[in-house]
């Protein structure tokens, strides 16, 4: 029971000790210098522009769900909703300082402005412009290259292992014949039909 009662306390101590650390983890701040410079990585990347829609995608699919179940209302509805989404826009700047937060963790002030800086050159812009199209195109390349292979892959093998199955054949089973009954032998008895 005394043992029972140790490994709780100790189970207790080892959570408020981990929950003690995980607070003060949160609590170390980056430093201004390195989120600004993550800030202008993510500038420089166009990282959040694919979450510009998020909003305004939002407030339209609201204002059919209104529109739907109060049609005689459209113009109050998309007045308010439009309203209300304006009102909100400006917590876009969480979204932005939560991806320069996620970058600043993952990259070092030397290693985001190596990032900004190469990205806001003509060769960065084309590819963050270019990379669409070039993933398309890369996808369908090892497509391609994947079906060549595996035709050629399925014919040698097939070619070589065939070889080797015709050079050893596969023997049919030999069927034992009883030798025939020696003269005078009796035949076995025939079994009863079971009733």
């Amino acid at each position: 029971m005394i043992k029972f009662a140790v490994l709780g306390r100790a189970a207790a101590l080892a959570i408020v000790m981990s929950g003690a650390v995980s607070v003060s983890a949160q609590a170390q701040e980056i430093p201004e210098a390195h989120m600004a410079a993550a800030r202008d990585a993510i500038a420089s990347l166009n990282v959040t522009d694919r979450f510009d829609n998020i909003l305004p995608n939002m407030a339209e699919a609201l204002k059919g769900q209104f529109i739907q179940s109060s049609p005689n209302f459209q113009e109050q509805i998309n007045a308010i909703v439009d309203q209300e989404a304006l009102a909100l826009a400006p917590r876009r700047a969480d979204l932005e300082k939560e991806a320069a937060t996620i970058y600043a963790k993952s990259f070092s002030v030397d290693e985001l402005k190596t990032i900004s800086t190469f990205f806001t050159t003509e060769a960065g812009k084309k590819l963050l412009n270019n990379q669409p199209l070039v993933a398309r195109e890369l996808g369908r390349a090892a497509e391609i290259w994947a079906n060549g292979i595996s035709r050629d892959l399925n014919t040698q093998a097939t070619a070589k292992l065939r070889g080797v199955i015709d050079a050893n054949p596969i023997k049919a089973p030999v069927v034992d014949t009883p030798a025939p009954a020696a003269a005078g032998a009796k035949p076995a008895p025939t079994p009863a039909a079971k009733p």
